[in-house]
C-alpha cells in the first residue's frame, strides 16, 4: 500500500485486503499511492490485482481477479484467475463489483451498484448491470485525489471549519438532555 492512505473501518463494515496463496494460486495486491478505501469494501487477489495511485472505493466495493470456486463442489478451485488493473484516480461507487481480467482506465467512475465485466475507457462513467459506458469526462476537469492534501494546513484549517459548522448547535445542556430525553425517531 503507498503513502497517505485513508482506510474507513467500521463494526459492521470491516475491509478485506486479501491475497490467496494457495496451490498454484499466488495472490498479489498493489496499491497506489492516496487510495481512500471505505468501510465493507473487499478485494481479493488470486493472481494479481494493482491499483493505481488516487483510487477511492465506495462502501461495500468488491473488486476480484478470480472465479473462486465450482458452482457445485464449492471446495473445487474453479477457473484461471484473470489481472485486475485500476489505472490512476479511479473511483469505484458504493456496492459496485469489479470482475476478474477487467481494466478500469484513468480517472473512470463506476456507479454505484455496478457490475463490471469488461474494460472500462479512460475518462469515463459506466453504470449499470452489467456495466455500459455513460459519459465521456473531461480530463482536464479532473482534479486527482492527491490535490487534496497538496496544502496541509488548508486541509486541516477546512476540517476545523467543517467540524465547527456541524457542531455548533452542540452544548453541554444539550448533551446532558440527550440523555433523558431521546428523541425515539433516530
Amino acid at each position: 500500500m503507498g503513502n497517505y492512505a485513508t482506510l474507513i473501518g467500521e463494526s459492521d463494515g470491516i475491509i478485506q485486503l486479501t491475497t490467496w496463496n494457495v496451490g498454484k494460486w499466488d495472490g498479489k495486491l498493489k496499491i497506489g499511492d492516496y487510495a481512500l478505501i471505505s468501510p465493507g469494501v473487499r478485494i481479493l487477489s488470486a493472481k494479481r490485482i494493482t491499483i493505481g495511485n488516487s483510487c477511492m472505493f465506495g462502501r461495500g466495493a468488491y473488486v476480484t481477479d478470480s472465479d473462486w470456486h465450482g458452482v457445485y463442489d464449492r471446495n473445487e478451485v474453479a477457473g484461471s484467475p484473470k489481472e485486475v488493473i485500476l489505472e490512476d484516480n479511479v473511483w469505484i461507487g458504493d456496492s459496485a463489483i469489479i470482475c476478474k481480467g477487467v481494466r478500469i482506465g484513468k480517472n473512470s467512475i463506476v456507479g454505484a451498484g455496478s457490475v463490471v465485466t469488461k474494460n472500462v475507457e479512460p475518462n469515463s462513467i459506466y453504470a449499470g448491470n452489467p456495466a455500459k459506458f455513460v459519459k465521456k469526462l473531461d480530463e482536464q476537469e479532473i482534479i486527482p485525489r492527491k490535490n487534496f492534501y497538496s496544502n496541509p494546513k488548508k486541509l486541516k484549517d477546512d476540517f476545523e471549519i467543517l467540524d465547527k459548522l456541524a457542531l455548533k448547535d452542540n452544548t453541554l445542556f444539550g448533551w446532558i438532555k440527550s440523555f433523558f430525553y431521546r428523541n425515539k425517531d433516530h
